[in-house]
């Protein structure tokens, strides 16, 4: 028998009200049988909780009766922040600890105010992940907030985009980061540069890892300090400047139709529209119009401007021009199509 689960239903009574063994045991996620035990323990241990059978019965507490067992785990508080992210929570292992503090907190609010959270809870949902993509897999996720918590390092195996792609990295990491539905994790790795005497300095530098990228990992006994003057947030801030600064390094001159730049803001980066926004020109009188937009690589661009099909034109670079003429061409053979009908 948990303690905790006790504590759950002497809460969950006391921030609903009346309620069945069967709405006990679904909130908890256990079987009626053990609802029903954990009642009786409740009863024997002096706490008035009151049977009410018939339709519409359950248990409820004695009028007036309110426990002040609401003291939160070390567990628990650390969940508090994920309250309003159910699925984050999850991911984290904290999906118990996240229903527990919310419980306790409930039960601390009074009367009106408990009613009010409780109302606004059941008017709002945050679902992080983007469209027309599966979450992905981290089943190393808990180990990395146990690593970062406790300050441990993690010797990890790792996928990356470039050769050699499999690497070994010995990670201290500083803080987790959920963007857009997918974890990053934040850690130092340790480089050994050579000096000119011949001997190794270990050399620590933040960076940003997936993962779900992350093949293996296991959690050793080494510590590490983390910097006081690291600030996850600040850093964050700066790994996007950075990675938006990083990303595009051309630029293009395309043509719109009028369809094609309502279809824009789905089928590209935000960064490419508001350029489209700010550079665009008619051409012609049928709404068409021309603008430079920025690029990442030849092939990126010419996969991307292909999604709006034959509502955007592509006028320079001309090896950006040939590489859609290309594929365009490719596509056309394809289809046993080799001239205008």
């Amino acid at each position: 028998m948990s303690a905790g689960r006790l504590l759950s239903v002497l809460l969950l009574l006391q921030s609903r009200g009346r309620m069945s063994a069967r709405a006990i045991a679904e909130e908890l996620g256990v079987s009626v049988r053990t609802a029903y035990r954990d009642v009786e323990r409740l009863q024997g241990a002096g706490v008035p909780v009151c049977a009410e059978p018939g339709r519409g019965g359950g248990y409820r507490l004695l009028d007036g009766y309110r426990t002040r067992l609401t003291g939160m785990t070390e567990g628990e508080a650390r969940a508090l922040l994920f309250a309003g992210l159910p699925d984050a929570a999850a991911d984290l292992g904290l999906a118990a600890e996240v229903s527990a503090a919310r419980l306790k907190l409930l039960a601390a609010l009074p009367a009106g105010a408990r009613e009010e959270a409780a109302r606004t809870a059941t008017v709002f949902h945050v679902d992080a992940p983007g469209w027309y993509r599966e979450p992905e897999q981290t089943p190393y996720l808990p180990l990395f907030v146990d690593a970062t918590l406790t300050q441990r390092v993690v010797e990890a195996r790792y996928r990356r985009w470039r050769a050699p792609q499999e690497v070994s990295r010995r990670l201290r990491p500083y803080g987790l980061v959920l963007k857009s539905g997918v974890w990053y994790v934040v850690a130092a790795t340790e480089s050994t540069t050579a000096t000119a005497t011949a001997t190794a300095t270990a050399t620590a530098t933040a960076a940003t890892y997936r993962v779900a990228q992350v093949l293996d990992a296991t959690l050793s006994d080494e510590r590490f300090d983390r910097p006081g003057d690291f600030e996850l947030g600040a850093y964050w801030a700066s790994y996007l400047a950075d990675f938006r600064a990083r990303r595009y390094t051309g630029t293009a001159t395309i043509r719109l139709s009028p369809q094609g730049r309502r279809r824009l803001p789905d089928n590209v980066a935000p960064e490419v529209v508001r350029a489209v926004d700010a550079t665009a020109t008619a051409v012609g009188g049928d709404g068409w119009v021309e603008a430079v937009v920025p690029t990442e690589s030849t092939t990126h661009a010419c996969g991307e401007l292909l999604r709006l099909g034959a509502d955007v034109e592509v006028v320079a670079p001309a090896g950006l021009r040939r590489a859609m003429a290309d594929t365009v061409g490719a596509l056309a053979r394809a289809y046993g199509v080799t001239g205008r009908a």
